[in-house]
């Protein structure tokens, strides 16, 4: 059964006069061409014109951001989608991949401003994408309810969720860096005082 959110009027839905951009990772080809298959047909019912959608296709999921960033870059698009399927199972360090290539989707979304919905499926085992493939695809295609209240000048729990993601990593990041240099410091002033010390010593 496919489920539409009672708060996206039809208005926001209706896709006629937007661009949208598609990257799809192959790897786990079967789920991926089910997820596009779902995600295609979901853009045509809602009158997105079909040489309005650029579908592109790249090796894995660490891959899609980088052709995300190309075509964000690239401009003219209303939104982009993300499409891949990560399982635990079968993708080495499981965790690295699917957190580089969210916090990668999350931070070019904020970038450049952009709406991307991203249909990644991180699962346990085959059959879990399996049950969320479809349903996922037809959603990420709805990324046209977040582009409109954006379009009007609205604020949305989508992009409210990205800043405060993109705020704590920030934090992360500077409480790094403050380590790093004051660890960069801690070395200096002890290579600083042995010199001292061996000079001493002559």
């Amino acid at each position: 059964m496919q489920h539409t959110d009672p708060s996206h009027t039809q208005a926001d839905l209706d896709g006629r006069g937007l661009r949208i951009g598609v990257v799809q990772a192959r790897f786990n080809a079967d789920i991926t061409e089910a997820l596009a298959t779902a995600c295609l047909h979901e853009l045509r019912n809602l009158q997105v014109d079909e040489v309005q959608i650029q579908h592109v296709q790249v090796p894995g999921a660490l891959e899609v951001p980088v052709a995300l960033q190309a075509l964000a870059l690239q401009g003219g698009f209303h939104a982009l989608i993300a499409l891949g399927c990560i399982i635990r199972g079968e993708t080495y360090h499981f965790e690295l991949v699917a957190n580089e290539s969210g916090s990668a989707i999350t931070q070019l979304a904020l970038t450049h401003r952009l709406p991307i919905a991203n249909a990644i499926l991180t699962t346990e085992n085959h059959a879990q994408a399996v049950a969320r493939q479809t349903e996922k695809g037809r959603d990420a295609a709805r990324i046209h309810a977040v582009i409109r209240p954006v379009q009007a000048g609205g604020d949305t729990p989508h992009h409210r969720i990205l800043r405060r993601k993109a705020d704590q990593r920030r934090r992360s990041d500077e409480d790094t860096a403050v380590h790093v240099d004051q660890r960069r410091r801690a070395i200096g002033d002890l290579g600083h005082r042995r010199r001292i010390v061996e000079g001493n010593g002559d």
